[in-house]
């Protein structure tokens, strides 16, 4: 079976720093796989040449079976592939459901105008959308505060709600950077519970950063472990 994702000796470098140095690991469909290892190993810089946000020196992402280096963020998500970040990014004045709702509506080629004025594609995509943002909610237990201002949240339940920004854009992969920071452990095991049950119920693949081991060891079927920018 083809891997949902490939790196085939993926380096970067800034200046006279090497950040990764051909790094090579393939992650299954359908599956959680880990990559951990210390600060500074090059995690988040693996995730930012994954995901287009930085280029890579040299190397290739393949992302079912087609090569994606240097495609931009906003291509991958529409491609299927969708990534969470250290800081939850959110709409702060926004409510729950508004920041969830803005990211489903990604994967639908319609616009704002036509949605305003009864356009009956746009009505339909906005059905759609809004039925992924309940199930999301539900998935990430969000329901309750669905109506709540997303920057008065606590800060378990914004973590929460960046995972489900992520993954109401239906993605096939979830790369999720260190989801569980901050949490305590109570959150943490919590947590742990709904990411198991979300490539199950959703259909997607995840890669995950993080530093709580316990939970890398209950979710993950695979490891891949970075020290110092190599594998």
């Amino acid at each position: 079976m083809t891997p949902i994702l490939k790196l085939e000796n993926l380096s970067k470098r800034f200046g006279g720093l090497a950040a990764l140095t051909d790094v090579n690991f393939e992650a299954a469909k359908g599956e959680i796989t880990g990559l951990i290892g210390p600060n500074g190993a090059g995690k988040t810089t693996c995730f930012n040449l994954i995901t287009g946000t930085f280029p890579a020196t040299s190397g290739a992402v393949l992302f079912e079976g087609k090569d994606v280096t240097g495609l931009p963020p906003h291509t991958l998500v529409e491609l299927g592939l969708a990534r969470t970040f250290q800081s939850a990014t959110t709409f702060p004045k926004a409510t729950v459901r508004e920041n969830i709702l803005r990211s489903a509506l990604l994967r639908y080629p319609v616009g704002v105008v036509p949605t305003l004025f009864g356009g009956a594609p746009a009505r339909r995509a906005l059905e759609a959308a809004e039925a992924v943002v309940t199930e999301v909610m539900e998935a990430l237990e969000l329901s309750p505060h669905a109506d709540r201002i997303a920057g008065t949240l606590a800060y378990g339940h914004q973590k929460r709600l960046g995972v489900a920004i992520g993954l109401a854009t239906r993605p096939a992969l979830l790369l999720l950077d260190e989801p569980a920071a901050g949490l305590n452990p109570e959150e943490v095991d919590r947590f742990g519970g709904m990411l198991g049950t979300l490539n199950e119920r959703f259909g997607v693949s995840v890669l995950i950063v993080e530093h709580h081991m316990r939970l890398i060891m209950r979710v993950c079927n695979h490891i891949v472990v970075l020290d110092h920018g190599e594998k």
